[in-house]
């Protein structure tokens, strides 16, 4: 029974990360992209050199043809189609005078085929400052919202899922009432079997409509975990239902009502996130004292915003998160996941409702420790919006880079990520 979720917790990692296609495993061509500093850092106005080289079978490739863009990410300043690389190298050369990131992305083309790769160099990164404002009424706007949920009964729904079950662990599909009456949020829910009071880690999703396993693995080593949809429908039903709901009423649910701060979509997913730590608190096997947040991209923002609006939260960890700096695209630098101002030209209302949902403002109000890890190349949530949030901490906080990682992340980073979270809930590594 152990191995079997073990099996099925590395599953649930692949997959989220990953769409599984048997046995292909990537490409014969690569595209290398090497900046000339191996920590891909540089002062203001300093050059950054990048060789570019496409490798076939590990040996480069002649007379293949690049086109490649340069500068800041989201808005390169300099394009070069149809160049011929006779040798299969190519260095260019550019700098910033501003804190930001300055990416060189490479397209080639072999045959039919076409292969990418880039690299983006750090230029004081630790000096970006926020595009957001804070609104005067933030605070009173969400201690309102919450009030206003709050005053409903969880009226927890908890299923049993036998076949999710192990020696060691209950699974239980769970449903509580989130910012109204009938208005649901879905989880999966594990708790040991054995009698005791255990910490607990709320796992939020990132973005996309799908069904969830729940962290098996982690009850396991001894915690309560929970791991919660967004989007007020279970989590356990058939791929196709999801489908289904992701092409039809969930498509671009990111950007529905996003000129209205009360109904905005992300009320209530923020607001679902906050009523699952009321759920964990009601469970008589929670020890009320270890809770820990986590999640990656969309989950790494709704990591923090639980964070910095529970203050019964003990620790947080984001990867790559999502929805930082929203209006810094209003000043051509980029800005974080869904890009509002980049495909649409936005209205007042828009401009002012995205202040209220920007992970700038709920990271000033973090006072617990975080953990944090993103790479260079994210092209989803760029490094230059994620820092303009990471800079807004006050609170302690860890920063874990994997540079070359893009949206996702590496085994390495993964372990990291994943013993930090247990050390904080006491489990054995």
């Amino acid at each position: 029974m152990r191995l079997r979720s073990i099996i099925v917790f590395i599953i649930y990692i692949l997959c989220s990360v990953f769409k599984v296609n048997g046995q292909i495993v990537g490409n014969e061509i690569s595209v290398i992209v090497s900046p000339d500093h191996t920590d891909w850092t540089y002062k203001l106005n300093e050059k950054s050199t990048f060789t570019i080289m496409v490798f076939k079978a590990q040996n480069l490739l002649k007379d293949v043809k690049i086109d490649y863009e340069l500068g800041p990410e989201w808005y390169p300043v300099e394009r070069k189609e149809g160049i011929i690389l006779k040798d299969g190298k190519l260095t260019v050369s550019a700098a910033m005078s501003e804190a930001g990131f300055l990416r060189c992305k490479v397209t080639a083309y072999h045959g039919e085929k076409i292969y990418t790769g880039q690299a983006t160099s750090a230029y004081e990164p630790e000096t970006i400052r926020p595009s957001a404002s804070d609104p005067s009424d933030f605070d009173a706007f969400w201690s309102n919202t919450l009030e206003q949920a709050r005053s409903i009964s969880l009226d927890p729904v908890y299923e049993l899922l036998s076949d999710r079950c192990t020696d060691k662990v209950n699974v239980y599909q769970v449903s509580f009432n989130n910012i109204k009456s009938g208005s649901r949020t879905y989880g999966i829910l594990c708790i040991p079997k054995k009698e005791g009071k255990y910490p607990a880690l709320l796992r939020v999703p990132g973005a996309g409509v799908r069904p969830y396993p729940g962290d098996i693995y982690t009850a396991e080593k001894g915690a309560i975990t929970l791991e919660i949809g967004i989007h007020g429908v279970p989590v356990n039903m058939e791929q196709p239902v999801y489908d289904i709901l992701a092409t039809g009423p969930l498509d671009g649910y990111q950007y529905q009502n996003d000129n209205s701060r009360d109904k905005n979509y992300y009320r209530k997913v923020f607001v679902g996130a906050l009523r699952a730590v009321d759920l964990i608190y009601s469970l008589p096997e929670f020890n009320c004292k270890d809770l820990g947040v986590t999640g990656s991209s969309q989950g790494g923002a709704l990591s923090m915003v639980t964070a910095a609006l529970d203050k019964r939260v003990s620790f947080y960890a984001a990867i790559h998160p999502a929805m930082c700096d929203h209006k810094a695209h209003l000043s051509k630098r980029a800005g974080g996941w869904p890009h509002y101002f980049y495909y649409f030209t936005p209205t007042n209302d828009q401009i002012a409702t995205s202040d209220y949902y920007d992970m700038v403002n709920f990271a000033k109000r973090i006072t617990v420790p975080g953990w944090f890890s993103w790479g260079y190349n994210d092209d989803v949530c760029p490094p230059t919006s994620i820092y303009a949030a990471y800079n807004s901490v006050s609170a302690p906080k860890e920063f874990h880079p994997y540079l070359q990682t893009a949206h996702y992340w590496y085994q390495e980073q993964y372990e990291e990520w994943m013993r930090w979270i247990w050390n904080k809930m006491g489990l054995d590594l």
